[in-house]
């Protein structure tokens, strides 16, 4: 082949040959996820369910200050005294006035305290008219705290059968002193041994172990302890046993 043919072959194709057409390279747009729309919500609700809201606590009741509370304490019932009892005690109450003082009244048992100058009217009284003819005994009871001795008479009856189981206690009381002087003295008491003849060896008894003096007692003298007796009367409060 000639060179005349080889460039007219080298021409054609020159000729031939498309043009180069470069294309662009365009890049795609990257693909982004987009993201979640915020969401708004009222105040006034939520997206999670929320815990049960605790009971409310109990309110407590205002009572207002004019308003009086109402006192729930059981009421003790009264008990009905015994009629025949009551009786006796109203008789003497009637006749003395506040001069009686009623303690109690039980099933065969009745208790009037008064004072010193009124016991003989009294125990007169309860002789004569309510039948009680005798005391039984006289007991003594010391009270350093009260400062007093008391005296009492435990009355009886032997002549009516109503009274036959009733016993009727008349009490009073003589100054306590913290040094005492039997019979010398303000712990005295007006003796009843003119009412009740019973009580004459009650009263004197009464008069060594506690130091009551009984005025127009026929006998007061000792009956337990020895004449020579130096101590304080045995059965008061502050009375110690030497030796002990």
């Amino acid at each position: 082949m000639s060179s005349s043919d080889t460039t007219e072959t080298n021409t054609k194709k020159k000729r031939t040959r498309k043009p180069r057409t470069t294309k662009s390279k365009t890049k795609k747009p990257e693909e982004t996820t987009p993201a979640p729309a915020e969401i708004t919500t009222p105040e006034t609700s939520t997206l999670v369910p929320s815990e049960p809201e605790p009971a409310p606590a109990p309110v407590e009741e205002i009572v207002p200050e004019t308003e009086e509370k109402v006192e729930t304490e059981d009421v003790a019932p009264q008990v009905e005294l015994p009629k025949f009892e009551k009786s006796l005690a109203d008789k003497v109450t009637q006749k003395f006035g506040s001069k009686a003082e009623v303690a109690y009244i039980k099933q065969n048992r009745i208790r009037i305290n008064v004072k010193k100058e009124d016991i003989k009217d009294v125990a007169s009284y309860i002789r004569d008219e309510l039948n009680f003819d005798h005391a039984e005994s006289v007991s003594g009871v010391d009270y350093p705290d009260e400062n007093k001795i008391e005296a009492v008479y435990h009355l009886g009856s032997y002549t009516d059968p109503e009274l036959s189981k009733q016993i009727l206690a008349l009490a009073t009381s003589a100054p306590r002193e913290e040094n005492p002087n039997p019979g010398r003295d303000s712990t005295r008491l007006p003796s009843l041994r003119d009412v009740f003849y019973s009580v004459e060896f009650h009263e004197r008894e009464c008069f060594e172990m506690l130091g009551v003096y009984f005025d127009d007692h026929p006998d007061n003298r000792r009956l337990l302890l020895p004449e020579d007796w130096a101590d304080i009367p045995p059965l008061r409060k502050d009375f110690d046993i030497k030796g002990r």
